[in-house]
């Protein structure tokens, strides 16, 4: 797609369809979700005129020869100026793998894994029904054609594997049985606020420590944060004795 496409034009000024997506990634994403149809690029097109015009009269009443107009201004430009600067100050910092292997080791209990299971469930309406459904699988049904067959939850489609999951993920007696259970058996009927699941778990986990290469950008990201941290503070205690400074707290 052309995003140098022009969509309108105020005088010789001209609206792009790069304009209109800048603008469309500034509303935020449930916002823009209501501007997505070509019915609302056009009203995102008419809103970009609409600021346009009140820009350009705004030049025509000379507002930015206004005093007050300038001090905003300064407060903008200082504030990005700040932002600027402390972009260009950190910018830049690397590491490398010996201090990241030398983090993860010293920091080892930052990177616990909790116990989890990975489940499949079939969901159902009433309690009878799931006992039939037991029945079948204790006669030779396998689970997943049982969960493909019968069960309401989306999860049949993949024969309800509902992945890998930690405590606090799913609701109580769900997970109650769920982590209680062995790996490979089939739960009795459990009552939640969705119905009656029949539950197996194929696989569990026991609380560990990540390997070190899965949690390798997360270590990353957090040894650059430490060392850009490091600098700012390093760099403007070194900046307070070129300026008279006083406090008053």
């Amino acid at each position: 797609m052309n995003q140098n496409k022009v969509l309108a034009q105020v005088n010789d000024r001209e609206i792009t369809q790069q304009d209109v997506y800048a603008f469309l990634n500034n509303l935020g994403p449930e916002i823009a979700m209501q501007f997505q149809s070509p019915d609302g690029i056009k009203q995102l097109v008419d809103e970009l005129v609409n600021q346009e015009v009140l820009y350009l009269n705004a030049i025509e009443d000379g507002l930015d020869k206004e005093e007050a107009f300038r001090e905003e201004m300064e407060k903008v430009k200082e504030n990005v100026l700040k932002q600027y600067a402390l972009h260009k100050l950190i910018s830049g910092i690397s590491t490398t793998e010996d201090e990241l292997k030398t983090y993860y080791d010293t920091h080892r209990a930052y990177f616990k894994k909790p116990e989890s299971v990975r489940a499949s469930h079939i969901l159902v309406e009433e309690e009878k029904e799931a006992n039939k459904i037991l029945k079948e699988i204790d006669d030779g049904l396998s689970f997943e054609d049982a969960a493909s067959k019968y069960s309401l939850c989306p999860s049949k489609e993949k024969g309800g594997d509902l992945g890998e999951f930690s405590k606090g993920s799913m609701v109580p007696e769900f997970e109650e049985v769920a982590f209680s259970i062995e790996v490979g058996k089939v739960s009795e009927p459990v009552k939640t606020q969705f119905g009656y699941h029949l539950i197996k778990v194929v696989d569990k986990k026991e609380e560990g420590i990540s390997e070190f290469e899965d949690v390798k950008a997360q270590v990353r990201e957090q040894v650059i944060g430490l060392k850009q941290q490091e600098k700012y503070l390093n760099t403007t205690n070194e900046l307070k004795s070129k300026y008279d400074i006083k406090t008053y707290y």
